[in-house]
C-alpha cells in the first residue's frame, strides 16, 4: 500500500473548512482532493454546494480569494438530507453499500438494506447506484441550509468514518493482492522447465513459444510479487 503524500498546512486548513460530505459534486473524488486543487489554483472556491455561501466565505478567508456565488454547474445550496431505502423494493444488491463514502448503509447480499440516518451525509451517491430506484432523500434540517444545517462535529465525524472506510478498503485490497500473489506463486512452482517438454507431437514453433512463456513465468517468480 502506498504512503499518502504529506499535506501542507494550507491544504489542511482548506480541507477543514469543507463539510466532508464526500459528495463529489465539486468535481473531485473527495473533499481532500478538492482542497488540494484549490490550493494549487486548479479549482475555484465556489464548487461545494453542501457548504453553501457560508462555505465559500470560509474558503475566501483562508485563501484570500474574493467572495463569489456558488457555481450552479456544481449544484445549489440546500437543506441537509438523508437517504431513505424503501424496504418493499430493496433487492439486496449491495451496490449502494459499495458507493457510500461513510459506511452509512448496512445490509448483506440479497437482504434488505437500511441507512444509519445519524451518520448519512446526504451525498446522494447511492441514488444513481440503485438499480431499482428504491432510495429517496428526506430533508432533516428544515429551512436551514449549508453550514447552518451541518455542524462542525458532524463534519469531523463524517471525515473520521470516510478515513476509516478508505483504510479498510485499502487493507482488504492488499489482502486480496497477497492471496492472488500466493496462488500465482503456487502455479509457477508447478510449471515444468523447458528441458521437460519432450512431447514429440509439439511443433518446434509451439515448443519455442512454450519455452518463452515458461521463461517469463520463472523470471516473474524469481522477481517476487509486485509491490
Amino acid at each position: 500500500m502506498t504512503t499518502p503524500a504529506p499535506v501542507s498546512a494550507k491544504v489542511q486548513a482548506i480541507h477543514g473548512a469543507l463539510p466532508q460530505t464526500q459528495c463529489t459534486r465539486c468535481g473531485y473524488p473527495d473533499c481532500l482532493a478538492y482542497a488540494t486543487a484549490i490550493d494549487a489554483g486548479e479549482a475555484a472556491i465556489n464548487q461545494c454546494p453542501p457548504g453553501g455561501e457560508a462555505g465559500v466565505a470560509r474558503l475566501a478567508t483562508i485563501t484570500g480569494h474574493p467572495l463569489q456565488p456558488l457555481n450552479p454547474e456544481n449544484g445549489y445550496e440546500g437543506p441537509l438530507t438523508v437517504a431513505i431505502i424503501d424496504e418493499d423494493w430493496c433487492i439486496g444488491c449491495t451496490l449502494c453499500i459499495k458507493v457510500c463514502p461513510v459506511d452509512a448503509i448496512i445490509g448483506t447480499n440479497k437482504a434488505m438494506h437500511t441507512v444509519i440516518e445519524s451518520v448519512c451525509t446526504g451525498c446522494e451517491l447511492c441514488i444513481p447506484a440503485c438499480p431499482v430506484d428504491c432510495i429517496s432523500l428526506d430533508s432533516v434540517s428544515g429551512e436551514r441550509t449549508g453550514w447552518d444545517a451541518w455542524s462542525q462535529q458532524q463534519a469531523d465525524d463524517a471525515l473520521q468514518r470516510y478515513t476509516a472506510r478508505a483504510q479498510r478498503l485499502a487493507h482488504e485490497a492488499a489482502e486480496n493482492d497477497a492471496r492472488l500473489a500466493a496462488k500465482a506463486q503456487a502455479k509457477l512452482a508447478d510449471l515444468p522447465s523447458a528441458s521437460q517438454i519432450t512431447d514429440p507431437v509439439v511443433s518446434d514453433d509451439k515448443r519455442a513459444r512454450i519455452e518463452a512463456a515458461i521463461a517469463r513465468a520463472q523470471a516473474a517468480k524469481a522477481a517476487g510479487p509486485k509491490t
